[in-house]
Parts: structure tokens; sequence; C-alpha cells
């Protein structure tokens, strides 16, 4: 679904990404793993378009799309959540998962002045495919809600009710789980699960390795903007590298 060959991001002549190359299978779910700074958000960034790359190539079904803006890749069938919570805090639960929909929703200018009935029905069939995303995301009851008045856990479902609405071909995963007590956890590993099982390619960004060795297909791990190992959960829990570089920090803070 998605393939990465040897690109590298700077920011003020200092390396961020140093020809990071690996793939994401369809259908899969891709966990990047790394110690903070090794460059894993600013990965979900270029992905994404966010931000650009200086060099290298991210093929998205073998299309190139580094160089594309963020729209232009979301309208190709990205979507993403964010580290930080990025809602509409005085919109509707509801309207900020409609937001997900926007590639979908009607683009012409006087159409939508004239309220023609084509465009209300295209509106009915949006806000029901926002509901049924609430729904898978146990959110349905609080869709009138303004999504400020949630809590910081059903925040952080909202968010991926958003980025699932729209049956995207790839989801970027920033931290879904950070910040969130054991049960929200358990409760989001859920649904990463159940999405994985309708199909759904994911790429993963987190810290908690718990999750991580729970729901991944497959782990790469980066380390100073390199990709220093890849492999199964298991393969990867016991690299010397890994253990060195991340985990092993991990346990000796412990």
């Amino acid at each position: 679904m998605l393939l990465l060959k040897n690109v590298s991001k700077w920011f003020g002549g200092l390396p961020a990404l140093q020809d990071v190359s690996f793939g994401v299978p369809r259908g899969r779910i891709t966990a990047l793993i790394g110690p903070n700074g090794a460059g894993k958000s600013t990965l979900i960034n270029c992905i994404s378009g966010v931000d650009t790359t200086a060099s290298g190539q991210i093929l998205l079904e073998t299309r190139p799309i580094e160089r594309l803006p963020a729209h232009g890749i979301a309208d190709l069938g990205v979507a993403r959540t964010f580290q930080n919570l990025k809602l509409f805090a005085r919109l509707s639960v509801l309207d900020n998962v409609l937001t997900g929909l926007t590639v979908a929703a009607e683009r012409s200018f006087f159409r939508s002045m004239l309220r023609l009935p084509a465009l209300r029905t295209q509106e009915r069939q949006l806000r029901l495919k926002a509901l049924e995303a609430l729904d898978d995301f146990g959110l349905a009851e609080k869709a009138n809600w303004p999504a400020g008045a949630l809590s910081y856990g059903e925040k952080k479902r909202v968010e991926m009710a958003r980025a699932f609405v729209g049956d995207p071909r790839l989801v970027l995963l920033d931290e879904p789980v950070a910040g969130l007590n054991a049960d929200e956890t358990a409760r989001i590993a859920r649904h990463i699960r159940q999405k994985r099982g309708a199909g759904h390619t994911m790429l993963l960004v987190e810290h908690d390795m718990e999750l991580v060795m729970d729901v991944a297909d497959q782990v790469v791990v980066l380390d100073s903007g390199r990709c220093i190992a890849g492999g199964s959960p298991e393969a990867v829990r016991s690299n010397p590298l890994v253990l060195d570089a991340y985990l092993g920090r991990m346990e000796a803070t412990a």
C-alpha cells in the first residue's frame, strides 16, 4: 500500500530523517516505534503532506506523493490522527466527524448556494455515514454534544472516527493512546483490531509497547532519524539494536 524509499528530511541543517526505507502492506498494521526525537511524527507529517521531504520517494500504490499538498494526499485516501488533539471544541461531535468527509462532499460553490435536491440528499447520506462511524466507536449517543465537553479518551475516539469515516486506503495513527488510562487503551486496541479485520491498512506510531506488540503485524524502529530494525513484533522485541536504542532505555529508566 505504501512504500518509502530513502526518505530524508532536514530542519535547519540538522537531519530529522536519514534514508528511511520500508513498506506498509495492504490490510495490515505497521507500527513505527522509537525514542522521543527519533523522527516518527516528522515521517507521518511527510507522508500526509504536512511537511515535504528533502529527498527520497513516498509511493502510495506506486504513485509518488512526496510532492503533493496535504489536501491532494487526502483526496487519494490517506487519513490521519494527530499526536496532539485537533478537534473543533465548539462544534458538535457529529460535525467534527463530518469534516473527515470533506473530500466526498459537494465542491461546487454555485450548487451549494442553490441548495439543489441532489445536494441535500448527499448531505443526508454524509450525516448518516458520520453517525455510523460514531456508533462504531461507541459515541453515537453523544453526536450532538460539543466536542469540548467530552473526556480526553472520548476525544481520542472522535479523532479516530473522523479518520476512518471516509473509508480511507491508508490511516496514519499518531500516538492514539497517549495519555489514556488502561481501560481506554484497551478500548482503542479493540477498535484498531476491528478496523484491521475490516481490511483497513494502518501505520501506527506509538510508545505503548504493550499495545504495539498486541496489534501490530510488523514493527519498524527509528533511532535518530534512521531505520535501525524491522520485522515481526517478536523479532523486534529481541533485536539487540532495538534493546539498546529504545526498549533497553525504557527498562533502565523504569
